[in-house]
């Protein structure tokens, strides 16, 4: 990227690095003044080309000006990215996950990605993030708080998918740069939507629709139900089963003797074995159904 720099150094003792800068071809054998991170240097940095000594973690933004009360005429921020990174920015989301969690709600190519600061790197921003398949670049958009990306792949949805896509997020904290990479197939990534119209008729049959953000036609896309009643009083995360089952049906009917259990079903494509969906559930309290 223009003017950044970035320093790959070893863990352990760091040798001083010199790095050369420049404010410009514009104010060659100008008497310009440098300062870093707002502040002018001491003892004071002069001339169009300079060197600054970079130990330890200390980088920063260095900033060329006319005069040390003038405007800024051009700046380098030097960042320390450490070999091999040591990972303290971001949230480890779980082992098998990593630092990046990915979805997707169909195959039309858009997913979004996020990631978790840690608690003392809260104000960390993110420099680049650069998405590709195959040598071909995907367009993506920051979200407003610097927690996560939206990408939009050119994708067929009909077509197999031959080649991974692969994410780059590079994240910063004061001096500290870190790279945080993830690759996946789309249909790994893949998450239906929460089922809609869930509802309850004769007292024993429940029936339920596919998403609306789901593909067409569903004979080609199709969709595997996971089913199961739990106790009255537990949520859908439960292991305290009355029934479970798996259908490809939109439509379950249950033959339970208690009345008064809660219906759970969850969805997921049935040729991958991808995500589940959140669940839906219905209430049964006797007469009363609640979904």
């Amino acid at each position: 990227m223009d003017n950044v720099v970035v320093l790959r150094v070893p863990h352990g003792p760091r040798p001083v690095v010199n790095v050369p800068l420049s404010c410009g071809e514009a104010y060659q054998n100008q008497p310009v003044f440098w300062k870093k991170n707002g502040v002018e240097m001491n003892p004071s940095l002069v001339g169009n080309h300079v060197t600054v000594s970079v130990e330890e973690m200390k980088g920063g933004n260095f900033t060329c000006h006319f005069s040390p009360d003038g405007d800024a005429l051009n700046h380098t921020v030097i960042l320390i990215q450490l070999q091999p990174d040591k990972s303290v920015i971001l949230e480890k989301k779980s082992p098998t996950e990593g630092y990046i969690h990915c979805s997707a709600p169909n195959y039309k190519g858009s997913f979004h990605c996020t990631w978790t600061r840690t608690e003392f790197r809260t104000n960390a921003a993110v420099l680049l993030v650069k998405a590709q398949r195959y040598m071909e670049n995907i367009p993506c958009e920051l979200n407003a708080d610097g927690s996560g990306v939206h990408c939009q792949d050119a994708n067929c949805p009909y077509n197999e998918e031959r080649h991974r896509i692969s994410l780059a997020v590079y994240i910063y904290s004061s001096s500290l740069l870190e790279a945080y990479t993830k690759s996946f197939y789309l249909r790994e990534i893949v998450r239906p939507a929460k089922l809609p119209n869930l509802q309850l008729s004769d007292g024993r049959v429940f029936s339920w629709d596919y998403p609306d953000s789901w593909e067409k036609p569903c004979t080609f896309f199709g969709l595997q139900f996971e089913v199961k009643a739990v106790h009255s009083g537990h949520s859908c995360h439960s292991d305290s089963l009355i029934m479970s089952n798996t259908t490809d049906q939109t439509r379950y009917e249950v033959n339970v003797k208690t009345r008064r259990y809660v219906f759970c079903v969850r969805a997921q494509d049935k040729h991958t074995s991808g995500p589940w969906s959140h669940w839906s559930q219905c209430i049964v309290n006797k007469n009363s159904v609640s979904c």
